[in-house]
């Protein structure tokens, strides 16, 4: 089976460009070619004219001198004579194209006798010049032939020879403008020719791949995209990975524990009693923390989470939010301030912004020793709300700053569960702000502990 022939963009673009140059160069060609024909046509037709002006001028003397045509009939050698002395002469040479006639004359009398010229019929339509003389009066007539097209061998070879030399000139052309479509679509292409290699491996998992992106043209901003795709790609793909390993590993422990209990109390080595069975459900509770936290984080990075904004004020947010920490706080040996103004009005969602704040208070109290406390502030400004969540020791590392809205990310070594959470609280909280066109940052707190700062802009409507 014959596998159907592929043309590459680079043979179009070379064909495109190079039937281009062949049409612009034949269409000049013939256009050059008939203009010269042309004019050299009535480059004769003219010197023939000024010669039958001369000869009808010369033979006019001849005639005054002779009184009669007897001394001109039949005597062509006469007539060449006087026509080599009209080219010899130096005042009319200067007015006259070289090389001779290109054309049969006749020279006839008053009664259309022909004296001189080749046998055959005076052609009507040729050009004629009266010979006259002092007098006034018409004793005759020079007659020559129109020069409709070439006929003396030296104009046939001259125009010959201009013909080959055009086709030749065409030829070499051809030649130059292959070589430099040839370079110039190679060239063009080169760019284009990467990003398709480039976009192959992109295809095929490679996301590494990287392409030149050297030129401030179109094709080069397109380079510098493709670039920043397959960067993207690269930190997704990165992130998907690290994504499934942290799932994969926060919930082998628990059900590694529920396995080891419930297989202990089957053996017998451990009896079904109220203070197992809690401990089997609080492994099951913190199995289910984490799918539902899980849960939440996806929704949230593919904007599914349902935000349906409206007119609302934090105060009453924060308060009803920190009424439910505060026997926590309390049975931990926590204070929980707020510091709040009279209102904080803000365009968003009410649900999502109280989330938001349970998750800021609940890793606050989970990362807080004994006898600290979280102090809750909000600044309104009539452009922005701005809350600091700022808690007591222990702090965190410049490092730890940097990764702390990582997704299963811990700043506590042990990665105790009973106290370090899913590790998705944050993300999630950095989602919810993004959604609501905020920033939210961490930083070393003043009292030893975490500064968490969340902008959100005073939208209202």
């Amino acid at each position: 089976m014959l596998a159907k022939l592929r043309i590459g963009i680079t043979a179009k673009l070379f064909a495109a460009i190079f039937s281009t140059c062949m049409l612009v160069l034949i269409t000049m060609h013939w256009g050059v070619r008939l203009s010269f024909e042309h004019g050299f046509i009535d480059y004769i037709k003219k010197g023939n004219e000024q010669r039958l002006v001369m000869l009808s001028d010369a033979l006019s003397d001849q005639y005054e001198q002779h009184g009669n045509w007897d001394f001109l009939r039949q005597n062509n050698k006469l007539v060449f004579q006087i026509l080599h002395s009209l080219e010899q002469n130096p005042d009319s040479s200067s007015q006259l194209p070289p090389h001779g006639w290109r054309t049969q004359f006749w020279v006839i009398d008053q009664q259309y006798h022909v004296m001189i010229g080749p046998r055959g019929p005076v052609p009507p339509e040729g050009s004629r010049r009266n010979i006259t003389t002092s007098s006034g009066r018409i004793v005759g007539w020079v007659i020559g032939s129109p020069p409709e097209r070439l006929t003396r061998s030296a104009d046939i070879n001259f125009d010959q020879q201009q013909k080959r030399t055009s086709w030749i000139i065409v030829g070499l052309t051809m030649l130059l403008a292959a070589l430099v479509t040839w370079l110039m679509s190679r060239g063009l292409l080169a760019p284009v020719k990467r990003l398709v290699e480039g976009t192959h491996h992109l295809a095929a998992g490679d996301f590494t791949s990287r392409v030149e992106a050297n030129s401030r043209d179109e094709l080069g901003r397109l380079a510098q995209d493709f670039n920043r795709l397959a960067s993207t790609l690269e930190k997704n793909e990165s992130m998907r990975r690290a994504f499934m390993a942290d799932i994969s590993h926060e919930l082998r422990t628990p059900l590694a524990i529920l396995r080891g209990e419930l297989e202990a109390i089957q053996d017998g080595v451990r009896k079904l009693t109220p203070e197992s069975i809690i401990s089997l459900q609080g492994e099951v509770s913190t199995l289910t923390k984490l799918v539902d936290d899980v849960h939440q984080l996806s929704l949230s990075d593919e904007g599914a989470l349902a935000y349906r904004k409206s007119n609302t004020d934090l105060v009453p947010l924060l308060e009803l939010v920190a009424s439910n920490f505060t026997g926590r706080y309390q049975s931990r040996g926590l204070r929980l301030d707020l510091k709040l103004p009279e209102q904080a009005p803000l365009f968003g969602d009410p649900d999502r912004l109280m989330q938001l704040f349970t998750n800021l208070m609940e890793n606050s109290l989970r990362y807080t020793d004994a006898g600290g406390g979280l102090t809750v502030t909000v600044e309104s400004h009539p452009e922005q709300q701005i809350i600091y969540f700022d808690d007591t020791s222990p702090g965190i590392t410049d490092e730890q700053r940097q990764q702390i809205f990582e997704r299963f990310y811990r700043a506590e070594s042990s990665r105790n569960r009973a106290s370090g959470g899913s590790g998705l609280g944050l993300a999630i909280c950095q989602n919810i702000v993004e959604a609501h066109d905020g920033t939210i940052v961490a930083d070393h707190s003043d009292a030893g502990g975490l500064k968490i700062t969340v902008h959100l802009p005073c939208k209202t409507n």
